[in-house]
């Protein structure tokens, strides 16, 4: 690694966001607060993430770069305030990394990532206990998680304590339940009962995905994908074929679909 490189970047981006949060800098920049960045931060993160799946590393290279001026600049934001800086959110996640990698930084012994994946849960209820955080383990899972993302931790954090079933049969059997459940409340047009059983067959289906080590937010993410690029096919498919998507008929639609499908 180019420490000196290294370091001059970092010190770069600092002064800039410095320089245009400063006097004489930039209008725009010096009115933004905490609350008014949270969208960016989401925004950038989601790019990152857009990238990553497009498998582009030039696009994750910069992507990455606008996520990182976007915590950069909340350390600055911060700093104003003088409640702490970068530097300290560096040297705090440093520390904390190190203390919950003990079978790299110390003596615990860990064969395999499930292994690391106990150990860091143990450490982290041994943090709360230390600190005299009462509150559930549930508790700090973010509620502005994407509702996927947010059930899959839910289950995987309950999962550590062994609130769980022992093998996936177990979860479809769940899921079984819960889509009968779905369709008694669809015979009794029980609008209110059917959003409640969608929810509980949906949280099932997140936990069936992490049992086979999946994540139902991929997944899902996967297949909007794999709509998008059939539906634009299917519409090239029709207007190849001298037909508009708006004049198309859903038998028309279906046919086109299906020859996709099919290549």
């Amino acid at each position: 690694m180019e420490i000196d490189r290294l370091h001059r970047a970092i010190t770069d981006l600092v002064e800039l966001i410095e320089r245009l949060r400063g006097p004489g800098g930039c209008p725009w920049d010096a009115e933004q607060t905490d609350l008014s960045i949270r969208v960016y931060l989401l925004e950038e993160a989601y790019e990152v993430l857009e990238a990553i799946e497009k498998s582009s590393p030039p696009d994750v290279c910069l992507e990455s770069g606008d996520l990182l001026f976007q915590i950069l600049f909340l350390a600055q934001l911060a700093a104003e305030r003088k409640e702490f800086d970068f530097i300290d959110v560096v040297e705090k996640v440093t520390k904390k990394m190190i203390h919950r990698h003990p079978h790299v930084f110390g003596n615990a012994k860990a064969k395999n990532a499930e292994d690391v994946a106990m150990n860091w849960a143990k450490i982290k209820r041994e943090e709360k206990r230390v600190s005299g955080d009462t509150a559930s383990i549930l508790k700090n899972v973010p509620m502005n998680l994407p509702a996927l993302s947010r059930a899959h931790r839910l289950s995987e954090r309950a999962s550590k304590v062994n609130f769980d079933w022992p093998d996936a049969s177990g979860v479809l059997d769940k899921v079984n339940e819960e889509f009968m459940e779905l369709e008694s409340a669809i015979a009794k047009k029980d609008n209110k009962a059917f959003a409640e059983e969608m929810g509980d067959l949906l949280f099932g289906l997140v936990n069936l995905s992490r049992h086979w080590g999946l994540n139902a937010e991929n997944i899902l993410r996967d297949a909007n994908q794999k709509f998008t690029e059939r539906f634009e096919k299917m519409e090239k498919t029709l207007k190849i074929s001298g037909i508009e998507l708006e004049e198309a008929t859903p038998e028309m639609m279906n046919q086109a679909w299906e020859k996709i499908k099919d290549r």
